[in-house]
Formats: C-alpha cells, sequence, structure tokens
C-alpha cells in the first residue's frame, strides 16, 4: 500500500529523481522549452511552478530557498562558445540572450564567466509572470515516440511568448476560426457605425 507517497515515483530512487527533477527543471528555465517524456514533463510541472511562485517575490531568503531545492550553474555559455557551430546558435524565443561582455572564456577556451541560473530565474523568468496567479507551464505533444520503449514524446514550455503552433508548423485552426470571428465582429462594427452615421 501506498500510504503517505505522494506524487510518481517514476522507477527510481529518491535522490535519482531528485536531481533529474533538478536538471530538467534548469534546462527549462535556460531554453524557456525541453523535450522529455509524458510522465517526467508531470511530474516537473509542479515543481517548477512552485519554484516560479517563490521567484516572484524577489529577496534574499527567497534566493536561498531557491538555491538549496535547484542547483546553481553557469548558463548560456553555449551561444559565446566557439566550439558550437553557428547553425546551433539559434535564439531563443523566451528569454534575450546574454551581452557578449557577460561571458568569458580563457585562453584554452574553458568557460570563466558566465551568468548563473538563479540570477536568471529571478531577473527574467519571474518578471514575465507577475501579472499571472499560477499555470506558468504547459505540456504540448508531439505525436512522436522514442525508439526504445516506444513513450510518448512531450515539449514541457513556458507560456506567454509563443507564437501559433509550436510543432507542426502550419496555421492552427483555432487560430484562424479566431481570426475570422474578429473580423466578423469589426465589420459588423463598422456597419452599425456607418448606419447610425447615415441616420
Amino acid at each position: 500500500m501506498r500510504h503517505r507517497i505522494h506524487g510518481k515515483q517514476l522507477c527510481l530512487k529518491s535522490n535519482h529523481r531528485k536531481a533529474m527533477l533538478r536538471n530538467l527543471a534548469a534546462g527549462l528555465f535556460e531554453h524557456g522549452q525541453i523535450e522529455t517524456t509524458l510522465p517526467k514533463a508531470k511530474a516537473v510541472q509542479p515543481f517548477v511552478e512552485k519554484l516560479i511562485t517563490m521567484a516572484k517575490r524577489r529577496g534574499l531568503t527567497t534566493r536561498r530557498q531557491i538555491e538549496s531545492k535547484l542547483n546553481d550553474r553557469r548558463i548560456h555559455a553555449w551561444v559565446a562558445d566557439p566550439n558550437v557551430k553557428r547553425e546551433d546558435k539559434k535564439t531563443n524565443p523566451h528569454f534575450e540572450l546574454p551581452e557578449p561582455s557577460e561571458i568569458e572564456f580563457n585562453r584554452y577556451g574553458e568557460l570563466r564567466k558566465a551568468p548563473r541560473l538563479v540570477q536568471h530565474l529571478l531577473a527574467k523568468v519571474a518578471p514575465l509572470f507577475d501579472d499571472r496567479a499560477g499555470g506558468y507551464t504547459r505540456i504540448v505533444k508531439t505525436g512522436r515516440h522514442r525508439l526504445g520503449d516506444g513513450t510518448d514524446l512531450v515539449i514541457l514550455q513556458l507560456v506567454g511568448r509563443e507564437e501559433g503552433p509550436q510543432i507542426s508548423g502550419r496555421r492552427s485552426t483555432r487560430r484562424a476560426t479566431a481570426d475570422r470571428r474578429t473580423a466578423y465582429a469589426a465589420k459588423v462594427r463598422k456597419a452599425a457605425t456607418a448606419a447610425a452615421a447615415a441616420e
């Protein structure tokens, strides 16, 4: 019996599971979206939302609480890394990339200075959701399966900056219907205004 055991265990020991959730959350905050399996996305979603809610308070105590739950590390080093190919340096649609002056490498190509993850969460991620009470993330099903075990692959992403369908690349039918409704309402308003002006 599973008395007083909450959450999915994901067939992992507790230390392994906690480390995996921390790494998934760090990747989500750094890149704005991550691709993972559906059970892992459902497991990390409440953890991420609690961290964002905590980060919205902004303070020294908040920073210490976040550092106890999330491993602090350097981020965005791949942008200025000379070893990464140019076509791999795509811009992130969710956040502004750091200035080149914020990232430094030594003469051997090793990272010497870069922004920190907790500071990025407090300074850039949390302000995006100041006017939002919850629901900071969403899970988008891709319709693809992993080759090894056939599990569903999904995209976990932060909400707010996306435009149109993220997966297929085609125009969404919901968006097309909403655009038609908006155009029809504008046409009716214009006709009503013209009729009122004619009288």
